[in-house]
């Protein structure tokens, strides 16, 4: 079947080629009444602009994008960004606005895709998430002047606008908590630590360790991953002086983490408490189920979007903090057991 052209929607409308572009790409030119049939006519037909065409039009793309700097094996079992990318998807579109989505190698990569989309207006705006310090994206997307929202900070995200979580005081309450029920020897796997998020929590766990005199405290370092989570869990429960609790970075480690214990003879929550960050349907399909911090990630992906509508339509945006994450207690976590 033939792709429809500007042709086609020429001689149904009964109107010129160059009436047909007018009313396409939003100008001036023809009747608003015409413009609508004009609207109506390309769409039964199923026409649609070129890309090229747009950017010569400058007209709107009606999508935005997203780059992620991850394995795609990754994204496809973490909830996290399943869960961030449905709340996007519900709010654009709500409003006729479509996500791109790319994977990409490295940040060189992620900047020549921005590059791109944007020289071919491909993209009114873009989402960049997995903010580092001294993010070189940001000042490369300053001097494109695309409109863009940082899931993530605060801080090292310069003029852009962005959303972000107080993952320090959600971490500060998870040790507390801890403590609480008696345990002395807390370890921390960690995300990726070249992230800003991660930086961000392993100070506030190493601060909090301090000021509570939790000295046999020490975090280990992963990449999300359930694979590299098992390997940092049976080094640290293979210690001679292992952790009674450990706090995971992701839900995906913390599940990993929990058949390692198994696996090595120890009881949850008798001879490790275990407590996963972003609570997801993993967390509670376990057994026992993961004490977990969680917050209303979809709520959080929309938030976002909304904040780059409002960017993209020339409105001013700044920094908002969304909701702070919050524990819920379950089967994983008790008192440890005296030894």
């Amino acid at each position: 079947m033939k792709r429809p052209t500007i042709a086609d929607v020429a001689r149904r409308a009964g109107v010129s080629k160059g009436a047909v572009s007018y009313a396409l790409n939003g100008q001036p030119g023809v009747s608003e009444a015409t413009r609508q049939r004009i609207l109506a006519i390309a769409a039964e037909i199923g026409f649609s602009p070129s890309s090229a065409a747009r950017a010569l039009s400058g007209a709107s793309a009606n999508a935005v994008g997203l780059a992620l700097c991850r394995p795609a094996r990754i994204l496809g079992i973490e909830p996290f960004f399943m869960e961030l990318i449905s709340g996007v998807e519900a709010e654009l579109s709500a409003r006729s606005y479509a996500l791109t989505l790319q994977v990409v190698a490295d940040p060189d990569a992620e900047i020549a895709v921005y590059r791109r989309w944007w020289a071919e207006r491909r993209v009114d705006g873009v989402f960049v998430c997995d903010l580092r310090t001294d993010d070189r994206r940001v000042p490369a997307l300053e001097e494109l002047q695309l409109p863009a929202v940082v899931i993530g900070g605060p801080g090292h995200t310069g003029g852009l606008a962005h959303v972000w979580s107080d993952d320090a005081t959600a971490l500060v309450e998870t040790v507390e908590y801890l403590v609480a029920l008696g345990h002395r020897r807390i370890a921390r796997v960690g995300g990726l630590p070249s992230l800003l998020h991660t930086e961000v929590r392993s100070d506030a766990f190493t601060e909090v360790c301090a000021r509570l005199g939790l000295d046999e405290s020490v975090t280990v370092w992963s990449d999300y991953t359930g694979e590299e989570g098992a390997r940092a869990t049976r080094r640290l429960l293979s210690s001679p002086h292992r952790p009674t609790a450990v706090i995971y970075d992701n839900d995906v480690m913390a599940v990993a983490g929990l058949s390692v214990a198994q696996e090595m003879g120890l009881t949850v929550p008798g001879d490790l408490s275990i407590v996963a960050w972003d609570d997801s349907p993993l967390c509670q399909l376990v057994h026992p189920p993961l004490t977990a911090l969680g917050r209303d990630i979809p709520a959080y992906g929309a938030h976002a979007a909304r904040q780059l509508l409002q960017v993209i339509a020339g409105e001013p945006v700044s920094g908002v903090q969304g909701e702070t994450a919050h524990l819920t207690p379950r089967g994983s976590t008790a008192p440890p057991r005296t030894r």
